[in-house]
């Protein structure tokens, strides 16, 4: 069940392929079915696993902590995220350790700040970097970083070793293709792909009841939805981290990742939501 890698920049190999846990945490009632959906996508090789301080104010990864408790920690990659305002020299240091305690281990594979705030980023850097130097993180990097603000990040001490930059990306929204992509690919920088099939229930039914997505599907005897995660798993310096926490939506999402789209599959969607022609600033969900 092993899932393909990719490398961030300090060589370190990260599966293209995780689980994201937006809305996990927020209803307790749920939370078994969400630590069992997370344990089935470990067993079937989608061993990153993303998360957030934001996600049900710690909820989530009270949830993740639960789920992963029984595997060897060297197996699991965790990706959490600090608050923009929270990302101040001793605020982030604080931020970590409280996540740290929430989800019951020593260290967190890889470290973001959530999106951009006030703080200025240099001290955002500084935090970040003694939060590595100190063995409570192993990378750190940003998410819905324009190019502009990873410029500015990465001309600051300590910027060169922002490992990957998650940011919205779908068929609906492909405005990274233009400039971002292309920027951090030049460094090896990989994307961290969230919202892979829409950000909210309108947008996902806009991609997945698209009848050239559908078309491609039939044509694969698979679902749309597997089409829209393969079409993003075609790149391979690209992580996809959809959220699911019904068994047979994480068997589907693990299936999409074998599957191979062709030229004339990649054209098809590209006439259904085309390509960008111009700049458009990041968006976020």
């Amino acid at each position: 069940m092993t899932v393909r890698t990719t490398l961030m920049p300090s060589g370190q190999p990260i599966p293209v392929l995780g689980q994201g846990t937006w809305r996990m945490g927020d209803d307790s009632s749920r939370r078994q079915e969400e630590i069992a959906a997370i344990r089935l996508g470990l067993d079937l090789g989608m061993t990153l696993i993303d998360t957030a301080e934001m996600y049900g104010e710690g909820g989530a990864e009270e949830v993740v902590g639960e789920a992963i408790a029984d595997y060897p920690r060297s197996e699991v990659f965790i990706v959490t995220k600090v608050y923009p305002h929270n990302a101040t020299r001793r605020g982030a240091v604080e931020a970590c350790a409280r996540s740290l305690r929430r989800l019951k281990v020593e260290y967190i594979d890889l470290y973001l700040l959530h999106w951009r705030g006030n703080v200025p980023l240099l001290e955002t850097l500084e935090a970040f970097q003694f939060l590595k130097d100190n063995g409570s993180i192993r990378y750190y990097g940003v998410s819905n970083f324009d190019v502009d603000d990873m410029e500015e990040a990465y001309a600051l001490p300590g910027g060169d070793a922002i490992a990957t930059n998650q940011v919205l990306y779908n068929l609906a929204h492909r405005g990274i293709e233009w400039e971002l992509l292309p920027w951090c690919r030049d460094r090896r920088i990989p994307i961290m792909a969230y919202s892979p099939l829409g950000s909210n229930a309108t947008e996902q039914r806009r991609i997945l009841s698209h009848s050239g997505v559908k078309q491609v599907a039939a044509r694969h005897n698979t679902t749309a939805a597997q089409i829209a995660l393969a079409w993003l798993l075609r790149h391979p310096d690209l992580v996809v981290i959809p959220k699911a926490s019904k068994p047979e939506h994480i068997r589907d999402n693990r299936a999409a990742h074998d599957i191979e789209l062709t030229d004339q599959d990649l054209k098809e969607l590209d006439q259904a939501f085309p390509p960008p022609d111009r700049k458009i600033p990041l968006e976020m969900a």
